[in-house]
């Protein structure tokens, strides 16, 4: 078992370790013995193949980023990546070849080194990764397409960072952690929320025991995309209406989720063992279509079968329960919900306190009389060392309120220092896992499905993550 870091309030309050003796042991019966259904069984390592827990990344003087999906997501995170010290972008892919050329006419325009051209041709990222001048290769493609290409990345040497979710189903999950293990490259989830300012503070603030024993929290992705998923240019070809026709997942809870498992410790001494999942009816997005799309548009061809708002229960080997919701089909302000509760108090986010940040506080013994208060100070006290570090250049250089940039700066800071990652495999598989699992469950009217051990084992052992030192970014030569 490797060294604990050093005892803090979150320990000597109960914390991660409240089950003294019961972690090493592995928490509590298995869900298996308890008469859960397995989902898929945990597959054997081959001989010689070991755990990327814990492994660093190897020293890179200068990161040098392939980029394979340039639509409106891909494209201005390729902007992110060139602004980073240290990093450049050497090659930009997509289906579309209009699409390179503008990408790296923009790189060149803006005074980047002109990245290498690959495009026209679904083949075209197979032919990219041939290049030897690539260390990380970012994926930003429709859903359908990261577990294949995240694969082939990996197997052709490169780290990987992909965009939500890595992959769909449970064996494509275990084979993205098994050949992460076999290559000895990083596969992680470009989970650019677990890196918000307000997501990381609330990190900060349950490791050092300000709510006590944690016992609960409630994440999602609840976004009114009704309008984007019925325009003809934002989702090329329609994929992510079309995901509603074929599949009742949670599509993307995980933006939701990963910041309240990350407080959980979820996989660094706890980790998520149950699912259990609801839906409402699909109304939404044929509700939307009869009042504001016309007859002719090609999605009255569609029957919606995705439920406007899934839930998911999860419970935890500590007795934790997570609610991880998703609904893009609805009416509805923006929230990822962002709360986290214990028994010194509760952290909601999202709540309409626009001078805090959006979210509002109760912990004891600060607070009293049942009375909300300013999250603002709190989040001063408890701001993460990134957003101290670079929160100004994140504010200039990335989207969604500049955690973007953070998520960009720390990996690609991680990779120059040759430090371990804040977010590895076994995380990104987990916070995923609830795609398929919704599925299991809701087939089987919301019984409880399995939830896999990604780290076959490992989870009881506390470590870093999220709540990283305090580190330099290497000089630039």
């Amino acid at each position: 078992m490797p060294d604990i870091r050093a005892v803090s309030r979150r320990l000597l309050l109960g914390g991660a370790l409240a089950t003294t003796g019961a972690l090493a042991a592995g928490v509590g019966a298995s869900p298996a013995a308890a008469g859960v259904p397995s989902a898929v069984p945990a597959p054997r390592r081959r001989p010689g193949q070991t755990s990327m827990i814990d492994v660093p990344y190897a020293v890179h003087r200068t990161v040098r980023v392939g980029v394979i999906g340039l639509g409106n997501r891909g494209s201005g995170m390729t902007t992110g990546w060139s602004a980073v010290p240290g990093c450049v972008v050497t090659a930009v892919c997509d289906i579309r070849a209009d699409r390179v050329k503008r990408s790296a006419d923009g790189l060149a325009a803006a005074g980047k080194p002109r990245p290498a051209e690959y495009g026209g041709s679904a083949d075209s990222y197979a032919q990219m990764l041939k290049r030897d001048d690539i260390d990380l290769v970012y994926i930003a493609t429709p859903w359908e397409f990261h577990y294949e290409q995240g694969r082939a990345a990996l197997l052709a040497g490169k780290h990987v960072i992909v965009e939500l979710p890595i992959a769909t189903g449970l064996d494509e999950l275990w084979d993205l952690v098994d050949t992460s293990e076999r290559t000895r490259r990083h596969l992680m989830l470009a989970e650019n929320c677990s890196y918000g300012r307000n997501e990381l503070a609330m990190l900060k603030m349950a490791h050092e025991g300000l709510f006590g024993d944690i016992t609960n929290g409630h994440g999602g992705y609840l976004h009114d995309l009704r309008a984007l998923l019925f325009s003809d240019t934002y989702y090329t070809d329609a994929w992510r209406r079309l995901w509603h026709t074929r599949s009742t997942a949670s599509f993307y809870a995980m933006h939701g989720l990963a910041p309240i498992a990350a407080a959980m410790d979820i996989n660094r001494g706890d980790r998520m063992t149950t699912l259990t999942a609801t839906a409402t009816e699909p109304k939404g997005l044929a509700d939307y279509r009869a009042r504001f799309v016309p007859k002719n548009h090609p999605s009255w061809k569609e029957t919606y079968v995705n439920g406007d708002l899934v839930t998911c229960m999860i419970e935890t080997a500590q007795g934790r329960v997570i609610r991880a919701e998703h609904d893009v089909s609805s009416p509805r302000p923006y929230s990822r919900i962002n709360s986290l509760a214990g028994s010194r108090g509760i952290f909601e986010d999202y709540a309409g306190v626009v001078s805090a940040g959006g979210g509002r506080i109760y912990v004891e013994p600060d607070h009293g009389g049942h009375a909300w208060r300013d999250f603002g100070s709190y989040r001063k006290e408890f701001d993460h060392w990134l957003w101290k570090k670079i929160g100004d250049d994140a504010a200039n250089n990335g989207g969604h309120g500049g955690m973007d940039y953070v998520l960009q700066w720390r990996t690609v800071q991680l990779m120059r220092a040759g430090l371990v990652p804040d977010i590895d495999v076994y995380d990104s598989a987990a916070w995923c896992a609830p795609v398929p699992l919704s599925v299991m469950s809701l087939a089987a009217k919301g019984r409880p499905v399995e939830i896999p051990d990604f780290t076959r084992g490992a989870w009881v052992n506390l470590r870093t993550g999220l709540d990283s030192r305090t580190t330099e970014m290497p000089p630039v030569a």
